[in-house]
């Protein structure tokens, strides 16, 4: 299977861009991929909060160590780009590695 870092917004309103990242994980995995959202992850009760900087930056680092094992960076853009997105795509191509740029509201998934 082709592993896949997902990037899509967190941040800002929090509930709808959770909503949206489960459905671009859920795209990915239609697509065959597996897929990681680590701000998905990480962000959950319990694991790191992301109102604090330090936490916050902790979580992004970790994030983006998974490049190294990634295939691929799917780019979920029916919400924008924020700048942590970019700061994930330009990681992504100094290291050589796919960036592909994807929507997911032609599949009909407008909870978010």
């Amino acid at each position: 299977m082709k592993r896949v870092v997902i990037e899509s917004p967190y941040s800002g309103e929090t509930e709808r861009n959770i909503a949206y990242a489960r459905a671009a994980v859920r795209d990915s995995l239609l697509r065959g991929e597996s897929p990681i959202a680590w701000h998905l992850l990480y962000t959950q009760p319990g694991i790191l909060d992301d109102n604090d900087a330090n936490q916050r930056q902790w979580g992004i680092s970790a994030g983006l160590s998974w490049l190294q094992a990634a295939d691929a960076v799917a780019v979920y853009i029916d919400r924008g780009i924020t700048p942590n997105m970019q700061s994930g795509i330009a990681a992504a191509e100094d290291i050589h590695l796919p960036v592909e740029y994807r929507t997911v509201a032609a599949k009909g998934a407008a909870a978010w």
